[in-house]
C-alpha cells in the first residue's frame, strides 16, 4: 500500500509543469512557442538560459525524489526505478496539460540519479558526448536514452532494471519521432538556434558539453573506485 501511494506520489510530482509555469509566469503559453514543448530545451529557446537551467533542475527533481525515496524506504532497485518513471509518466502525460506533456528526458536523468547513480552519471556523460559532437539536443538525448540499459549491464544491474530501462529508451526515443523526422529533413534546430536564424558559434556550447562529459566520466571512475 505505501508503496502504491510512492507511485502516485511520483506522478503526481512528474504532473507539475514546471516550464510551462515558469513560462507561464512570464506571460508566455511555451506549448505555442518554439518546439512548442515544455522540456527545458524549449525553455532555453524561448526564455533565456537562466530559466531554462531552473526548469531543467527541477524536472530532475522531479524524477529524483521519488526513486530515492523509494531507495530510502528499503524498496529494491527494480521499484525505485518504477517510482521513478511514474514521475516520467506524470511528466510526459500531465493532467493539468491534458495529459501532454514533456518528453522526460530530465525527469529520467532524475531517476537514474535516484536509482542507479552510475547509470545515471554515465548515460548523462553519452548526452554531452554526443551533444559536444552534433550540437543536437534531440539526437543526444536519443543517444543516452539507449545507453541506459546498456550501462545497466555493464554495471551488474538485475534484469528487472534492464528491460524497463530498455523499453523506456523505446518510449524515449519514440517521443522524439518529430525530431527524428527534422534530423532526416537537416532542419531540426542545434543548440541556442532559435527559428529562422543560423546556428550560433559552436565552440562554446562544445567547450562545455565535454567538459561535463570529463567530469562525469571522472566521478564515475573515482566513484567506482571507492563503492
Amino acid at each position: 500500500m505505501n508503496f502504491v501511494l510512492l507511485l502516485l506520489g511520483g506522478f503526481v510530482l512528474g504532473s507539475i509543469p514546471i516550464g510551462y509555469l515558469a513560462a507561464k509566469a512570464k506571460g508566455i503559453d511555451i506549448t505555442k512557442e518554439g518546439s512548442g514543448n515544455i522540456g527545458a530545451t524549449n525553455v532555453v529557446r524561448v526564455l533565456g538560459k537562466g530559466p531554462g537551467l531552473a526548469v531543467f533542475a527541477l524536472d530532475v527533481l522531479k524524477g529524483f525524489i521519488p526513486a530515492f525515496t523509494a531507495q530510502r524506504l528499503g524498496y529494491g532497485p527494480e521499484w525505485a526505478f518504477a517510482a521513478g518513471a511514474a514521475a516520467i509518466l506524470g511528466h510526459s502525460f500531465s493532467p493539468f496539460l491534458g495529459f501532454k506533456g514533456g518528453k522526460g528526458i530530465a525527469t529520467g536523468l532524475g531517476m537514474l540519479m535516484g536509482a542507479s547513480p552510475f547509470v545515471g552519471l554515465s548515460a548523462f556523460a553519452v548526452f554531452n558526448v554526443v551533444l559536444g559532437l552534433s550540437l543536437i539536443v534531440s539526437l543526444a538525448s536519443c543517444f543516452a536514452a539507449m545507453s541506459m540499459f546498456i550501462f545497466a549491464i555493464a554495471y551488474g544491474d538485475p534484469i528487472g532494471v534492464i528491460i524497463p530501462l530498455f523499453i523506456l529508451g523505446l518510449y524515449i526515443v519514440w517521443r522524439h519521432k518529430p525530431n527524428i523526422e527534422r534530423l532526416v529533413q537537416k532542419s531540426e534546430p542545434k543548440v541556442g538556434q532559435k527559428p529562422g536564424e543560423p546556428p550560433p558559434d559552436p565552440r562554446k556550447p562544445r567547450l562545455i558539453a565535454f567538459g561535463v562529459a570529463l567530469a562525469l566520466i571522472s566521478a564515475v571512475v573515482i566513484g567506482m573506485q571507492y563503492s
